[in-house]
C-alpha cells in the first residue's frame, strides 16, 4: 500500500520563488487604490504623531544608490514607527532651485542671457517638475510610503511666500546684512557659494617665493632689504596692500647672494637650501611687531605694500612673510580691515584678470595668469624661487571646477550674532552617530558668516528694494506683501513687474524723494531654500515644529543640517529637529565610492528590475550604513539568498497551517497550556519582538535582519520546524498534539511578519494574503503583542541545558554515522547516561518524546559507562525492528506491512 496519500504535507500557493520583479508592481499599485498612507494615518488618529522630516533630494536625473539607501531606510522608519503605534505623517520634498537646472536648460539650447528673464525660469520650473515626477516614479518602485501625492516643493508659491516671510523675520532681527568680502566664487558657476557648496580634490599649483623690496624701513631696514613672500595663488600678487607678519615670532635679516632677505629665524636654513644659496649671515633679528608699518615697494606696481601683524601668520609653510591681499582672502581681509585696507579686487565674475591689473594681464583667467604673473617678476628680479606641489584645494561642487576667493558686495545671514544660541541648541539635540554633535558644533563654531545671494536666474529672489540713494529698505510690511505676491503668482512676478509695481500701493519712503525705486537681481542661497523646509513644508502642513527626527547623508552636517539649524534658531529660537540621524555613502565591491564618472554606479531600477525592490530594502536594513557601505553583484547574490532563507521559512510556516480544511484560529491551543517546548518557541518569540522593537527604535537595523534571519534559520527551520515534522505529517490532522504544533507556527507568522514588514514591506504583504491577517493589510498593523509565558527565563535556562546534551547526542550521531553504524538518524538508537536532574529534566520537557525530538528511532537511558561528551555520556548503535513505511520510524512492534503503532492508530488500523 502507497501511505503517501495518508501523510498531512505542506501546502500552500506562496511560491517557493519570489518572482519580486514580476509581483512588487502589482502591490505598490494595489497600495495605491487602497489609499495606504491615508488609511494608515486615519487608523493613528489621536495617537503620538512620530515626525521623519524629508531632507529634499536635487530633482535632477534619475535616482542613484544613494538616493535609494536614504529613502528605504526612512521609510523602514516610518513603517516601524507606525507598527509600534505612533501616528507617521510623512511628506516627501524636492529642492528644485540653482545652477544645475540652468545648466540643463542652456544644454537644451537656451540661452538664458539672450531671452527674458522670466521665460528662461518659466523653462526651469517645468524642467524642474519633470525631474520630481520621474524621481518620484523612481522612489514610488521602491515600495515607500508617504504623501507622495502631495509633496513639498520648494519652487511652490506657498513654499516660496514661507521663505520670504523668514527672509524678512530674520532682516527685521538685524541677521541680513549687506557687504564687501571675500568669499567663494565660482567663475565656473559665476556666482558666489556658501561652504556647503564646497569640495576639496587636490591639484598642481605653482609655488613662488617673491622679493619685496623695503621702500620706507623706518630706520630699521635699508632699501638693500627685501622680505620674502611665499604664494600657492601668483595671480593674487598684482592685488597684494600688505606683508604680514606675526607679532611674537622671530625674523632673521640674512645676507646672502640675492642681497639681504628677511623671513622667520626657523626657517632660514630650509629655505636657503631651497633657494640653493650660499651666503647666509645673520645680521640682526627683530620680533615681528618691530617691523610693523615699515613699507615696500610692490614689485609689479608703482604702489607700496605694508608690513601688518597678524595671529593667523605660522611657521608651519613658506617664509613667515604672508602675502596679503585682502580681496582676495578671508583672513587677508579682515587683518586688513584693521589696517584701513581695501578689498581690493581685480578679477572679474569669469575669474579674468580686469583691466586695472595692466595691459600685459588684462583678460587672462587665473590659471594663465599664475605663468604671465611668474615670468613678470623673474624678469624682474623678484622671483627667487618657483616649483609645483600638490595641494588640496576648493573645488565647486556642481561644476567640479576649482573656485577662487573673491572679495565681492554680497547679502549676508549673520552667524556671528546668534553662534552661542546656535552652539546651545547643538547641545539639546540627540546626535547619532555621537560623533556628529562634535562636528556639528566645530563647523557652526569655526564659519564665518552665511554668504546667502546668488548671481542665478532660476531661483527665490533675495526681495529688497532699493530707495534712490541705494539704500536697501528693510520694512516687515514690504516684505510681507512680497510673501502675499509670491503666494499668490509665484516668484517669477519679481522679475515680470518692475520696483514700483511690486511694492505696496502708494508706498513712499524718504531716501526715494522722485519716487524710484530698483530691485535686488540677486537670488537666495539654495541651502536657504531647503534650509527653511521646516516652515515651508512642516509647519504649513501643519506637522509641528521641531521634528522628531531629521535622517541624510553625512556630507549634510554642512548641508541641509547646518542650515536648517541656521534658520530654525533664528526664526523659531530652537533647532528643527530632536534627534539627527546620519548615513554614509555607497561604494561599490572595492570600497569606490560609487560614481557616474568612475562607471562604476548602479541604478536602483536595474537591480529592482532583476532582483526586486525587497532584496534592495533587505541590503539596505542589513548594512552598517552609519559608515559608507558597499553593494556589488556578489552582495546582491549574498542578500538575495539570506531572502530565500527567510522566504522559505514562511513558506513552510504557511504550508501547514494554510489550509481551510485543516486549520483556522478556531484550532490555536491557548498558550498556556502549550507543552513547554513550544512554550520555550513562543518566549524566543516574544525575546526577537521586544529586541527588534527597540532596535527599530534605536535605528538599528541591521540588527533587526540579523536577529530575525537568525530566528528563523536555526531556532525555526534547522531546530523546531525540522523535529515536529514528524508531528505535523504523521499525526492525526486534529489531533491535540499537532494542533499544539500549528498553534506556535501560527503565532510564529503572526509575529515574523509584522516584524519584517517595515523592511520586506512587499514580501510581509505576500505572507499577511496567505496569511488572512485581521488587516486589509500588513502595513495596517501593529507589531504583535508579547505572549508572556509565564517563567519564560527559567524555561530558556532549561532548554538551554537540554540543548547542551542534545549537541552531546548529534555529535555522536555524525561520529556514528562516519563510521558507518548508521545513515540517517532514524536508523540509530540512542543510549545516553546523564545525571538524575537532567534526566528529570528530559522528562519534564519532552515527556516520553525525547527520541522524536532528536530525530531518532529510540532513546535508552543507561547507567554504564559510556562514550564521554561535554555534559553526558553518549553511545550510538542501529535501531533494531522494521522501518515503517509511513513514518519512517524504525519499531520492533511493527505489522505484517511494517507499520508502526502508532502509524496504525492514525489509520484506525
Amino acid at each position: 500500500m502507497d501511505y503517501k496519500n495518508t501523510l498531512l504535507m505542506p501546502n500552500t500557493k506562496f511560491e517557493m520563488r519570489g518572482k519580486l520583479p514580476t509581483k512588487e508592481p502589482g502591490y505598490q499599485i494595489r497600495w495605491k487604490e487602497q489609499d495606504i498612507y491615508e488609511k494608515m494615518l486615519a487608523k493613528r488618529e489621536g495617537c503620538e504623531a512620530f515626525v521623519l522630516h524629508d531632507g529634499p533630494p536635487y530633482a535632477n536625473g534619475d535616482i542613484h544608490l544613494g538616493h535609494a539607501l536614504n529613502k528605504i531606510l526612512k521609510d523602514v522608519i516610518v513603517r516601524s514607527h507606525y507598527m509600534a503605534g505612533y501616528k507617521v505623517p510623512y511628506i516627501p520634498g524636492w529642492d528644485t532651485h540653482g545652477l544645475p537646472i540652468e545648466t540643463a536648460i542652456t544644454k537644451l539650447g537656451y540661452d538664458r542671457k539672450k531671452m527674458e528673464l522670466s521665460a528662461f525660469r518659466k523653462l526651469c520650473y517645468d524642467y524642474a517638475l519633470e525631474q520630481v515626477e520621474r524621481q518620484k516614479a523612481g522612489f514610488l518602485a521602491l515600495g515607500v510610503v508617504g504623501d507622495y501625492d502631495h509633496p513639498y516643493i520648494t519652487l511652490k508659491k506657498e513654499f516660496e511666500a514661507h521663505q520670504i516671510q523668514i527672509f524678512g523675520q530674520m532682516a527685521m532681527d538685524g541677521l541680513i546684512y549687506k557687504g564687501l568680502k571675500p568669499v567663494y566664487w565660482s567663475p565656473s558657476s559665476e556666482s558666489a557659494l556658501a561652504e556647503a557648496e564646497i569640495e576639496y580634490k587636490d591639484i598642481k599649483s605653482p609655488t613662488i617665493f617673491v622679493k619685496f623690496a623695503v621702500k620706507d624701513g623706518k630706520g630699521l631696514l635699508d632699501n638693500e632689504t627685501s622680505f620674502v613672500i611665499w604664494t600657492t595663488t601668483p595671480w593674487t600678487i598684482p592685488a597684494n596692500l600688505a606683508i604680514c607678519l606675526n607679532p611674537e615670532l622671530t625674523y632673521a635679516l640674512v645676507d646672502s647672494e640675492k642681497g639681504k632677505l628677511i623671513v622667520l629665524e626657523e626657517l632660514v636654513d630650509t629655505l636657503w637650501a631651497k633657494f640653493g644659496l650660499e651666503k647666509k649671515d645673520i645680521i640682526k633679528t627683530f620680533k615681528g611687531r618691530e617691523l610693523e608699518m615699515i613699507t615696500c615697494q610692490h614689485p609689479l606696481y608703482d604702489r607700496e605694500s605694508l608690513v601688518i601683524l597678524g595671529d593667523h601668520v605660522t611657521a608651519d609653510a613658506g617664509t613667515g612673510c604672508v602675502h596679503t591681499a585682502p580681496g582676495f582672502g578671508a583672513d587677508d581681509f579682515f587683518v586688513g580691515q584693521k589696517y584701513g585696507l581695501p578689498a581690493y579686487c581685480n578679477v572679474d565674475e569669469h575669474g579674468c584678470m580686469m583691466e586695472d591689473a595692466g595691459d600685459w594681464l588684462k583678460g587672462q583667467y587665473v590659471d594663465d595668469a599664475n605663468k604671465t604673473v611668474a615670468n613678470r617678476l623673474d624678469e624682474l628680479g623678484a622671483l627667487l624661487k618657483l616649483e609645483w606641489i600638490t595641494h588640496s584645494y576648493p573645488h565647486d561642487w556642481r561644476t567640479k571646477k576649482p573656485i577662487i576667493f573673491r572679495a565681492t558686495t554680497q547679502w549676508f545671514a549673520s552667524i556671528d550674532k546668534i553662534r552661542t544660541e546656535l552652539l546651545q541648541q547643538i547641545d539639546n539635540v540627540d546626535w547619532i552617530p555621537k560623533w556628529g554633535q562634535q562636528r556639528m558644533h566645530n563647523m557652526i563654531a569655526d564659519r564665518g558668516d552665511w554668504c546667502i545671494s546668488r548671481q542665478r536666474a532660476w531661483g527665490v529672489p533675495i526681495p529688497i528694494f532699493y530707495n534712490e540713494d541705494g539704500t536697501p529698505i528693510m520694512e516687515k510690511a514690504v516684505f510681507e506683501h512680497v510673501a502675499d505676491l509670491f503666494r499668490e503668482h509665484g516668484s517669477n512676478i519679481w522679475f515680470e513687474k518692475d520696483a514700483k509695481e511690486l511694492l505696496p500701493e502708494g508706498y513712499t519712503n524718504p531716501a526715494s524723494p522722485n519716487g524710484e525705486f530698483t530691485k535686488e537681481t540677486d537670488t537666495m542661497d539654495v541651502w536657504f531654500d531647503s534650509g527653511s523646509s521646516h516652515t515651508g513644508a512642516m509647519i504649513e502642513r501643519g506637522l509641528g515644529y521641531p521634528a522628531d527626527l531629521y535622517f541624510e547623508g553625512s556630507d549634510q552636517y554642512r548641508g541641509w543640517f547646518n542650515s536648517s539649524l541656521i534658520v530654525g534658531t533664528a526664526v523659531h529660537g530652537q533647532a528643527p529637529y530632536k534627534q539627527v540621524l546620519s548615513h554614509g555613502f555607497v561604494m561599490d565591491g572595492k570600497g569606490v565610492k560609487m560614481s557616474k564618472s568612475q562607471w562604476n554606479a548602479v541604478a536602483p531600477g536595474e537591480i529592482t528590475k532583476k532582483y526586486g525592490a525587497d532584496i534592495l530594502r533587505l541590503w539596505a536594513a542589513s548594512v552598517d550604513y552609519q559608515a559608507d557601505c558597499s553593494m556589488s553583484e556578489e552582495i546582491l547574490k549574498q542578500i538575495s539568498e539570506n531572502y530565500r532563507k527567510v522566504r522559505n521559512t514562511f513558506r513552510f510556516l504557511l504550508a501547514n497551517i494554510n489550509n481551510e480544511d485543516d486549520f483556522t484560529k478556531a484550532d490555536l491551543v491557548d498558550v498556556s497550556e502549550l507543552p513547554k517546548l513550544d512554550q520555550y518557541m513562543l518566549a524566543l518569540l516574544d525575546e526577537a519582538n521586544a529586541k527588534c522593537q527597540l532596535a527599530y527604535q534605536e535605528y538599528r537595523f541591521s540588527d533587526v535582519t540579523t536577529m530575525l534571519t537568525n530566528l528563523m534559520t536555526n531556532e525555526f527551520s534547522a531546530y523546531y520546524l525540522d523535529f515536529t515534522k514528524d508531528i505535523l505529517y504523521i499525526e492525526k490532522k486534529d489531533s491535540p498534539r499537532r494542533r499544539q504544533v500549528q498553534t506556535v507556527l501560527y503565532h510564529a507568522v503572526n509575529v515574523l511578519v509584522r516584524l519584517w514588514a517595515p523592511i520586506l514591506v512587499h514580501t510581509a504583504e505576500e505572507v499577511n494574503d496567505f496569511f488572512k491577517g485581521e488587516e486589509e493589510s500588513i502595513h495596517l498593523g501593529r507589531f504583535a503583542e508579547p505572549f508572556n509565558i509565564a517563567d519564560a527565563e527559567a524555561l530558556k535556562a532549561k532548554v538551554g541545558r537540554l540543548m547542551q546534551i542534545r549537541s552531546d547526542i548529534f555529535k555522536a550521531l555524525e561520529e556514528a554515522r562516519a563510521e558507518k553504524v548508521i545513515g540517517k538518524s532514524l536508523e540509530a538508537e540512542v543510549l545516553v547516561n546523564v545525571s538524575d536532574e537532567d534526566r528529570a529534566l528530559i522528562a519534564e520537557l519532552c515527556g516520553d518524546q525525547f527520541h522524536q525530538w532528536l530525530i531518532v528511532s529510540k532513546v535508552s537511558f543507561s547507567i554504564d559507562e559510556l562514550k564521554p561528551y561535554d555534559v553526558c555520556q553518549v553511545e550510538i548503535v542501529k535501531a533494531e525492528g522494521t522501518v515503517c513505511p509511513r513514518c519512517w520510524n524504525i519499531s520492533e512492534q511493527a505489522d505484517e506491512e511494517g507499520l508502526c503503532p502508532r502509524c496504525r492508530k492514525v489509520l484506525g488500523l
